[in-house]
Formats: C-alpha cells, structure tokens, sequence
C-alpha cells in the first residue's frame, strides 16, 4: 500500500465530490444539511484556499481514496478550526487511510496556530467517530457556530495544544 497525501488540486474535485456524495447514498444518510447538499463540495479546491485553510487528498497509484480538510470557524477567539468533509470510499476504508488523512489535518492545523479542532458529524458513522475518540476527540454537548450542517447532531472537539485548555 503506497499512500500518498497531499494537498487537494483542482483537478481532483470531480472525485471528491463523487466520493462525498456516494458516501451518502451508499449509507443512507440525509442529504440536506449536511455535506452532500453543501455549495463546497463541487469545488474543494477553490473552498480551501484561505490562510489556514487547506484540503488533502489520499491516492494510491494516481487513483483518489478520499480526503479531509481543515478551516477556521467563526469564533469570538480565531483558535478553532473544523475537521470537514472527511470521507473515504469503500474500498479505503478500515486500512489506516482514515487515520493518516486524520493525523495530516490535525498536523495541518497545529501549524496554523489552532489550539482547537471540532467537528460535526452524524451517529450513523459510527467507525469515524470510533477514530475521532481514539485520537482524543471529545464530545460536545452542542454545536460550536453554525457551521450550516444543521442534520448533523454528533459534535466533537480536541485539545490541539499541550496544556489543557476548555472550550466553552
């Protein structure tokens, strides 16, 4: 298995989109208020290129697996950055892409000067939230903003700095 990470090129959001929005039609999730129905997803590329924004990509052999990504959020402080859009097709999963892909995002925000990353997801995806608690994600019990994924009811952030620090 020769993974390759990088960050996302224009040329790759046809896959990503048809990755993001397979996902939920293969498990049966809702499309409204979340990622399938969201504006960004038919162009990744041009909705990560902000400072302390930015998308990866996972392919073996030139072929796309799937990709995750990080952006600031709308805070009262700046720190916190949102784990988006972090899919895999069928194929990837359960092979230790999730968790590279997981690792290069947090690295990424680390970088950029986040102390928080948080994220929405659904209950249905029980194996991603399984690799967020693994990797000290904790649960919330509210959203954090209104990031427009209002289907999403699982929220979780992590401490990304080594004092600990709560968010409130």
């Amino acid at each position: 298995m020769d993974i390759i990470i990088r960050k996302i090129e224009a040329s790759d959001n046809p896959f990503i989109e048809n990755i993001i929005k397979s996902v939920f039609i293969e498990l049966h999730l809702p499309l409204t208020g979340t990622a399938y129905a969201d504006g960004a997803t038919g162009n990744m590329y041009r909705a990560y290129q902000n400072k302390g924004d930015s998308y990866f990509v996972a392919s073996e052999n030139g072929t796309i697996l799937g990709g995750g990504g990080i952006k600031a959020i709308n805070t009262t402080t700046g720190i916190v950055c949102e784990l988006q859009k972090m899919y895999l097709s069928p194929g990837a999963r359960n092979k230790g892409i999730g968790k590279l892909l997981l690792q290069k995002c947090l690295d990424f925000a680390k970088t950029a000067g986040y102390e928080h990353c948080y994220l929405e997801t659904l209950p249905q995806l029980k194996t991603a939230i399984l690799l967020y608690e693994k990797n000290g994600f904790k649960h919330l019990q509210k959203p954090l903003g209104n990031t427009g994924h209002s289907t999403c009811n699982v929220w979780m952030a992590k401490d990304l700095t080594d004092d600990y620090k709560r968010l409130t």
